[in-house]
Order: C-alpha cells, then sequence, then structure tokens
C-alpha cells in the first residue's frame, strides 16, 4: 500500500491485509469489497466524541485519513463459443491492496 503524508506531524496508526486496512486497532474497512470500476475514495474522521467514523457525516470534526482505491482492472481473453464465433470475455483482475494508497493528515 502507498502512504502520501499530507501534513506534518502526528498521523494516525493503521495496519492492513491482503484486503483491508485497520485504523488504530479500532476501525477495519475491508477495501476489496468496496472496489468498483471507478476510482472510490474512503474517508475516515475523528467526531465531536473523538471516536473514529467513516465518511463526513454531520458528526464528523477532522480527517485523519483517506483511502484511494483505484477503478477495478481488467484482462481480456479471446475465444470461440459453441457455434465458432470469436468471443471476447472481460475477466476482473484479483484486487491487490499494493495498488491503494493511503492519504494521512495530521491528528
Amino acid at each position: 500500500m502507498k502512504e502520501v503524508i499530507l501534513q506534518e506531524g502526528d498521523h494516525i496508526s493503521y495496519t492492513y491485509t491482503k484486503k483491508s486496512i485497520t485504523f488504530d486497532e479500532d476501525i477495519s474497512i475491508n477495501l476489496k469489497n468496496r472496489e468498483r470500476d471507478e476510482k472510490v475514495m474512503v474517508d475516515v474522521c475523528r467526531d465531536d466524541d473523538d471516536n473514529l467514523v467513516i465518511g463526513v457525516g454531520d458528526h464528523a470534526e477532522k480527517y485523519v485519513a483517506q483511502v484511494e482505491i483505484p477503478p477495478r482492472q481488467y484482462v481480456e481473453e479471446s475465444g470461440t463459443d459453441s457455434q465458432g464465433n470469436e468471443t471476447v470475455i472481460r475477466k476482473a483482475v484479483d484486487f491487490n491492496i499494493e495498488n491503494c494508497t493511503v492519504y494521512l493528515f495530521a491528528l
């Protein structure tokens, strides 16, 4: 996973696995399940009670991180159908968390 520091200072701690990221041992987000055909941005904020929240809802006060999930990638495979016609099948490439980027804001 790529990391981009947006502001100097202390940053939230995080760990990640093959498919998810966990912030401050508190919120875990399954990035694989959020992958789409277009880029997806996931916001992580602190709310007015100093809890971590996903998104920028009414009580979110300060960004701590954003995660960028790039668009799903495909490969095309050529073949022939049962009638001998040429076909092209698009197959999704397996999700790879190393293609994602975490952007960190100062705490």
